[in-house]
């Protein structure tokens, strides 16, 4: 038999090489690692400092009134981002304090839907009702919202919140004991009789106020928070220097690290991880206290 010419050598060569490539190619397709999916619930650009600690965030925002003759409470204002492409939004409740009105949280309504939320900040049925009261007519505002608001359509009825100060902080806490679908709670300077929230598996911010001496933090904020079990995401920020009425006008501290709570546990976004891990720290606290890492 005549042995292959040095042309038909170098034929073979190319043939085996090209059939190399071709298997390599094909085994590299096949073990490739699939896309990881973006979380649906992303909304707005990534995160910075500067970003959460403005007074707007990304998206324009709009708000409607909401009467006094309305089921279950006293009547509020919704803020809602303008745009149709996003897609729909969480949604978040607040409550003021006793004997306030919703003007002592109004502050937190646009700052909070401009960051990608539906917030409704409410009045109560009277000014002295009580923290399970509350409680009661934050679950009423966030119903009224999926279901019989304006906005229903923009909202998901799954990713709902609720915020509070004072009485409205304690009523914050008993709604999500009553409700543990509620994905986040943020209590301000909260006032409640009941110490111990063993019950609550909603991830929980709140923040206490070195000064407050209508709810001290002894007797309310750190009892509240030590009661909630630590397989629940918690984090406890008391404000150096601060007042009960320090959530009643415009606080960059408290907006910051409510947006980023609010995006991480609403939202899933973990691009807000970096604001409430590691613990924050600084002079804007005389304490903190939180579970790290979260989710």
């Amino acid at each position: 038999m005549q042995r292959p010419t040095t042309r038909w050598r170098r034929a073979l060569r190319a043939l085996g090489l090209a059939s190399a490539m071709l298997a390599a190619l094909g085994l590299g397709i096949l073990t490739a690692p699939a896309a990881v999916a973006q979380n649906p619930h992303e909304r707005g650009p990534a995160p910075t400092e500067s970003s959460i600690e403005a007074i707007r965030g990304h998206y324009a925002v709009s708000n409607t009134r909401v009467s006094s003759l309305v089921r279950g409470f006293g009547g509020g204002t919704i803020y809602y981002p303008t745009t149709r492409t996003d897609g729909t939004f969480g949604a978040v409740a607040i409550s003021p304090g006793y004997t306030a009105g919703q003007s002592s949280i109004q502050w937190l309504g646009a700052r909070i839907a401009s960051q990608g939320f539906v917030v409704i900040t409410i009045d109560t049925n009277t000014r002295l009702d009580q923290p399970g009261q509350r409680a009661s007519q934050l679950e009423a505002a966030l119903d009224h919202l999926v279901e019989d608001s304006s906005v229903a359509d923009r909202i998901d009825p799954d990713r709902l919140a609720v915020m509070g100060h004072s009485m409205g902080g304690g009523g914050a806490i008993e709604a999500s004991d009553d409700r543990p679908d509620l994905k986040a709670s943020i209590p301000m300077t909260p006032w409640h009789l009941s110490k111990n929230w063993s019950g609550v598996t909603t991830p929980t911010l709140i923040f206490g106020a070195e000064n407050d001496t209508i709810a001290p933090v002894r007797s309310h904020s750190e009892r509240f928070y030590e009661s909630i079990p630590d397989s629940t995401d918690k984090l406890y920020l008391e404000l150096n220097g601060a007042t009960h009425f320090a959530p009643n006008l415009s606080n960059t501290t408290i907006a910051k690290y409510s947006i980023s709570w609010l995006k991480r546990f609403v939202d899933d976004d973990t691009r807000y991880d970096q604001f409430l891990c590691p613990l924050p720290d600084g002079r804007d606290f005389e304490e903190v206290r939180g579970s790290c890492p979260l989710g």
